[in-house]
């Protein structure tokens, strides 16, 4: 029988202190020496997610680390995904699939069986690779949620994996949040841990030798390495806490046009819009709060995790007056997914898919009425849009009927199967669009007829747009990483015959 791939887990001190990066990192330094690399995180919560070759639903994060692994991403990247749409319940989906809908209490019924569906997906892909960087969740040292731990420090010694603990300078206290993860941990815990990498450094790194030392010499343990700040490239966010407490935004303080998303309480997939952030000659910013929009080219409605949800918010926050006035007055809108549903006339939920079964109002901008119900689309679809193809993917629970309007897209395939269907639908003068499809962006012929609608033909999209922007970025990490980082030290920790791959 084939020997296992090695493991190395790369866990954090808290939230968002950077373990998607180094992790990313990994995939694409190990990869570039030749090692066959996987990614894996037993369990991600994110609305923020993506499609598989095999019409499957994973995480947008581990998505991400397979392309920079260089391999197509598979559900047993990440078995378990939580889909959050309320403040105490996520949908679960399983090896790709939705599964439950689930309070927290309910969910941790299940965390022995969802523990052992996540140890089935990691052995079968240590059968094809080399190597498995395995990501934590949140904090690894949360003494509350130990006993039932899926993802950190139990999936660690189940992979036996030595383990690497990310911590963030930028948000205080990174002495106390090594040390004080360490003291919440057993002895065999803090044994695993074999050494630290500190992110999001700023200034003189010469002012922080002592520091370095001071935790080396407190723990016994390396610090790997120090990454500083980086801006010269972009990595797709696992979630929306980047998007976070915006602010509002006046276009006429700007030289370049502007284009607005509302930051809807549930918005899913908000890295369907990174192409159109990294354009030159306008400028996307992100809206929360309620403010006048007739200086925008266009506002885009995201997606949702929870349309009834976020269809109330716009009316309860004052957005939808907002939204209608700036139609009225001539404005161009695009919704995508949810909020394609939002546009149209009418979101019904007989079977109580997103809570309460309920019938909602949309905005009444486009002709077309949903109903939410099973079983879920998730597909990687072949798209024409005015004869021009495009890629994108679709992962929704509704169904959207058009009553009048014009179809916005043909579709000739799902999935790699031939079809002929439609998607969309674009109002009579063509102002207001709504689609199913994201990744819309990632096709820069797509991008710029979209702007050239808007008046912004001007706009360059250049051709490293979409996945070649961000296989770039991902050498550019690598790159950095690389400088900062002691990756001997790191591969010391793997077995002779990768050393040996990385010398």
């Amino acid at each position: 029988m084939a020997e296992k791939a090695a493991c190395l887990a790369v866990l954090g001190t808290g939230s968002d202190v950077g373990k998607s990066i180094v992790t990313t990192a990994l995939c694409r330094i190990f990869a570039n020496q030749g090692i066959r690399v996987a990614p894996f995180k037993a369990q991600n919560m994110s609305n923020n997610s993506g499609v598989t070759a095999e019409g499957l639903e994973m995480g947008r994060a581990q998505i991400v680390q397979a392309e920079a692994a260089r391999i197509a991403p598979h559900t047993d990247m990440n078995p378990v995904l939580l889909k959050p749409v309320s403040d105490v319940g996520s949908q679960v989906v399983l090896n790709g699939r939705a599964w439950m809908e689930a309070s927290s209490q309910s969910y941790y019924t299940q965390k022995e069986y969802l523990f052992s569906e996540s140890c089935a997906a990691l052995e079968r892909l240590r059968r094809g690779c080399d190597l498995v960087i395995m990501e934590g969740a949140g904090s690894c040292a949360e003494v509350n949620l130990m006993e039932h731990d899926i993802v950190n420090l139990r999936a660690a010694a189940a992979a036996d994996a030595p383990v690497i603990l990310v911590a963030d300078i930028d948000r205080g206290g990174v002495f106390a949040q090594i040390i004080g993860t360490l003291a919440c941990l057993s002895l065999e815990q803090q044994d695993r841990v074999r050494g630290f990498i500190i992110n999001r450094f700023r200034g003189d790194i010469a002012l922080f030798h002592k520091g370095i030392s001071w935790i080396e010499q407190r723990t016994g343990k390396p610090v790997f390495g120090v990454l500083p700040w980086y801006r010269h490239f972009h990595i797709e966010a696992e979630d929306a806490v980047v998007i976070e407490n915006t602010r509002p935004f006046d276009p006429s303080t700007s030289s370049e046009p502007a284009i607005a998303v509302i930051r809807l309480p549930h918005i899913s997939n908000f890295t369907d819009f990174d192409p159109l952030a990294k354009l030159e000659g306008c400028r996307l910013v992100y809206l929360q709060s309620p403010q006048d929009l007739d200086r925008f080219r266009a506002v885009i409605l995201p997606g949702s995790k929870s349309t009834s949800s976020d269809l109330q918010w716009l009316e309860t926050s004052g957005w939808r007056k907002k939204i209608l006035d700036y139609s009225g007055g001539g404005g161009h809108l695009l919704g995508i997914c949810g909020g394609y549903q939002m546009l149209g006339t009418w979101v019904h939920d007989p079977d109580g898919i997103e809570g309460e079964p309920c019938s909602i109002a949309g905005l009444g901008l486009l002709p077309v009425e949903t109903v939410l119900k099973a079983p879920k689309t998730t597909t990687l679809t072949d798209f024409t849009w005015d004869a021009i193809a495009g890629t994108g993917y679709e992962i929704h629970m509704g169904q959207t009927r058009l009553s009048a309007g014009r179809v916005l897209m043909e579709v000739q395939r799902r999935n790699a199967e031939a079809c002929e269907d439609v998607d969309g639908c674009r109002s009579e003068d063509g102002r207001v669009i709504g689609t199913y499809m994201h990744g819309l962006f990632d096709t820069p012929a797509i991008t710029s007829h979209w702007l050239a609608g808007l008046g912004l033909g001007d706009v360059v999209v250049d051709e490293l747009h979409g996945p070649a922007a961000r296989d770039q970025a991902y050498e550019l990490l690598a790159e950095h990483a690389a400088r900062h980082l002691d990756i001997r030290a790191i591969a010391a920790l793997l077995p002779s015959s990768l050393q040996r791959m990385e010398r």
